[in-house]
């Protein structure tokens, strides 16, 4: 397929700005793939949709505070330094992507923090936006990290800072109640609609949970820049999956219940690490899968994600799992019925 089939147009007025005041009460359209029907629910609605045996695979990776907003050595000039992933503990060496890329040279030094207290000297160029950089930090592993989290800020997409200011309610809206190991810098966004007493009421029903954990990086929301989706080449991801969740995804499988995957990172990570049989292999390491139709998926037969933004990698996953044509039509419905889209909007679940 190509890209351009995935354009649609997005009202402005459409983004989500800020969460639903409780998470799930957030709108829910549910496409049902055998009866190609279309459903408008409130996402905790999902209770009426899954029995006792069925199991939820979530993404528990947690959101660290990876943006720092500093100065260029000389000229003041201000610049913002996004942390994608550390390259080398010993050496403080990270990749980075840096906004305006265009100002930034290999030799500069970067200063943050309001005395300064941070510096890094970029020692790399990795794309026309990336950067490697060393930071000049003369304490321990941890004295480092501490600092690094003192002067970060919770990554909210670019999408949405263009409409609004960061805010202090930000750091908790910006992460699922379930995050535990740290080292994303994209939020699992499926996530956020499950509060605590929606999770109580799904595991009062007989419902079980597994946990997985995958990284997400920011290379899902950068542009993609070729028209034939073959050639696209994704960014690798750090990704988990323990003995536990594969054991309880097989004995799911093997039960005949429904396997639902929380997100578009859960499903990239399942379907990353499979037997031929359609069983999940533990692994732990790094995944690059891109997945976009036609795509058989081995795993779960039922997914729960949000709007996505038009010719993004994540809607082209739930394109390739729903069906294209009913995809695309749901979402032009969705926006005909005003929902809420990208990162703090409503969701669609997928069965």
């Amino acid at each position: 397929m190509k890209l351009s089939q995935f354009k649609y147009f997005l009202p402005q007025e459409l983004i989500a700005l800020h969460p639903t005041h409780s998470r799930d009460e957030a709108r829910l359209m549910v496409l049902n793939r055998k009866t190609q029907t279309i459903e408008h629910k409130v996402f905790k609605d999902i209770l009426d949709y899954f029995d006792e045996g069925d199991l939820f695979v979530m993404n528990n990776t947690k959101v660290f505070p990876s943006v720092l907003f500093g100065e260029k050595e000389k000229t003041g000039a201000k610049i913002r330094v996004s942390l994608l992933r550390e390259l080398d503990e010993e050496s403080r060496l990270w990749d980075v992507l840096v906004d305006p890329a265009r100002k930034i040279r290999i030799g500069n030094k970067l200063y943050f923090g309001e005395n300064n207290d941070l510096v890094a000297e970029v020692i790399d160029n990795t794309t026309s936006r990336g950067r490697t950089l060393r930071f000049l930090f003369d304490d321990d592993h941890d004295a480092f990290k501490r600092k690094l989290k003192e002067l970060g800020s919770v990554p909210i997409p670019e999408d949405i800072l263009r409409l609004r200011d960061l805010t202090p309610e930000d750091e908790q809206d910006y992460q699922t109640i379930y995050a535990k190991n740290e080292g994303a810098v994209a939020a699992p966004t499926a996530g956020f609609h499950f509060s605590r007493e929606l999770l109580k009421r799904l595991e009062i029903k007989g419902i079980e949970f597994a946990e997985l954990t995958l990284h997400a990086g920011l290379g899902n929301f950068r542009d993609i820049d070729v028209e034939d989706l073959t050639k696209h080449k994704t960014d690798s991801e750090s990704m988990e999956i323990p003995e536990e969740c594969a054991a309880k995804v097989n004995a799911t499988k093997d039960a005949g219940r429904n396997v639902v995957a929380i997100g578009t990172t859960t499903m990239k990570a399942m379907e990353s690490s499979t037997y031929p049989n359609g069983h999940l292999k533990p692994y732990t390491g790094w995944t690059n899968k891109f997945i976009f139709p036609p795509y058989n998926f081995m795993v779960a037969n039922a997914m729960v994600t949000n709007f996505h933004q038009s010719q993004s990698p994540m809607l082209m996953m739930v394109a390739a799992f729903g069906g294209y044509e009913f995809v695309m039509e749901a979402y032009h419905q969705a926006v005909e019925e005003k929902y809420r889209f990208l990162t703090f909007g409503d969701a669609m679940l997928i069965i």
